[in-house]
């Protein structure tokens, strides 16, 4: 049987026993949930024996106390120090793409992984433009990067903290520790006679004016989404100036009024603008030597082997000023302790009833599973969280997702362990 109709099969026998397996019961015996609804002070934290899936890998499901009642929770908590364990991103092949955590993490047989990224998930102020299913912010794969963060007001997801970007990523770097950091693209497109800046690296937006490049690792989807909305205003209209060059082997091979769709092939790169990014690609003709260089520069420490688009919500065991204590919701977060040698991975159970935590709760919870910094990742439907045991071929789903099954998303946090 395949990857996917192993995790097909194990979801649709889990959903049936998950309420079981998850722990109502697992959590703290019979009648737990109702009990704690009682009795338990609020922000209490509770969590069941640990599972060890492999090496430095262990899975432990959690309840938490709120206002509204008992949020139950699923936690992968990974030990970075042990030499087996690595942690990377997950993604269908395509930063322009989408695929089921569950799918991800059975393609590449990780250990575990949480849904990662907020993503273009809906194309509704521009009628006619296709989503593109790529994330926010920047991304970083086995120490390659993929693709850099669209403006701020272009994101999706929920308002962003004072002082956060969609720069803000988790990462891991080469030394093997986990930090919260900030990735800025660095580039140019040189072209003989002059230098041009480079403002946009496999986005779905970019900014005004600006020229973005766009390679194979974008996949087929339409680049037309890119030149719509503003830096500030997502729902401002498409640019009526827009230009798309094909570079090939270092020269241009064609160009076109409007960015097409279809898949760039290796070795090849497409170069978009709008307004006056468009004004200068328009100076270029066929053969035209161009060269494009870029990179993601963080904000200090080793080269980060990992990165995945996340806003802080902790920072040195303090919530993020600004956080937001009203609108409740299925959450993904990630947390990072022990000198950046532990990471622990959360996503909260969707089930109906459940009362789902704001923003400022989730970086309580954080904070009290024993992380020192802490990021918001895409939770509501997103919200996945799956495992496989060492040795195993079957990944399965902890969580219930809250739309009744697993949304499609654009990437995941995988864990790895070769024990």
């Amino acid at each position: 049987m395949t990857s996917g109709g192993i995790v097909r099969r194990r979801y649709g026998q889990i959903r049936a026993a998950l309420t079981v397996v998850v722990a109502w019961g697992v959590l703290a015996g019979a009648g737990a949930a109702e009990g704690a609804r009682a009795t338990a002070a609020p922000g209490a934290l509770h969590r069941s024996p640990a599972v060890r899936l492999a090496p430095g890998v262990q899975y432990t499901a959690f309840r938490t106390t709120t206002p509204r009642g008992v949020a139950h929770g699923h936690l992968l908590t990974v030990d970075l120090g042990a030499p087996q364990v690595s942690v990377d991103l997950l993604y269908p092949g395509a930063v322009g793409a989408r695929a089921a955590v569950s799918r991800l993490a059975a393609g590449r047989r990780a250990v575990g992984a949480v849904n990662g990224d907020f993503f273009h998930i809906t194309e509704t102020q521009h009628p006619g433009v296709e989503p593109t299913g790529a994330p926010d912010g920047p991304a970083v794969s086995s120490g390659r990067p993929l693709k850099a963060a669209v403006p701020d007001g272009q994101r999706f997801g929920p308002a962003l903290p004072p002082g956060t970007t969609t720069e803000d990523v988790l990462g891991v770097g080469r030394d093997r520790r986990a930090r919260l950091d900030r990735l800025s693209l660095r580039g140019a497109v040189l072209t003989g006679r002059r230098t041009l800046p480079l403002r946009g690296l496999n986005q779905y937006a970019l900014p005004v004016n600006g020229i973005g490049a766009y390679t194979s690792r974008w996949g087929t989807t339409s680049r037309v989404r890119a030149t719509c909305g503003t830096d500030t205003d997502r729902a401002a209209p498409c640019s009526a100036s827009t230009y798309e060059v094909t570079v090939r082997r270092g020269r241009v091979r064609t160009a076109a009024r409007l960015p097409g769709s279809g898949a760039i092939a290796p070795g090849s790169m497409v170069l978009v603008g709008r307004e006056e990014g468009a004004r200068r690609l328009r100076a270029l003709r066929p053969g035209d030597p161009v060269r494009v260089r870029h990179r993601l520069v963080g904000r200090g420490g080793s080269p980060l082997r990992f990165a995945v688009g996340g806003f802080p919500v902790l920072r040195d065991t303090r919530p993020v000023p600004g956080l937001d204590t009203t609108t409740r919701a299925v959450r993904t977060g990630a947390g990072i302790g022990h000198g950046g040698r532990r990471l622990y991975l959360l996503s909260l159970d969707g089930a109906p009833g459940e009362p789902g935590l704001t923003v400022a709760e989730l970086a309580d919870v954080l904070g009290r599973l024993g992380a020192r910094d802490g990021v918001d990742l895409d939770g509501g439907g997103s919200s996945t969280l799956v495992t496989r045991a060492s040795g195993s071929a079957d990944t399965v789903v902890r969580n219930h997702p809250s739309g009744g099954a697993e949304r499609p998303v654009a990437n995941a946090v995988g864990v790895f362990s070769a024990g």
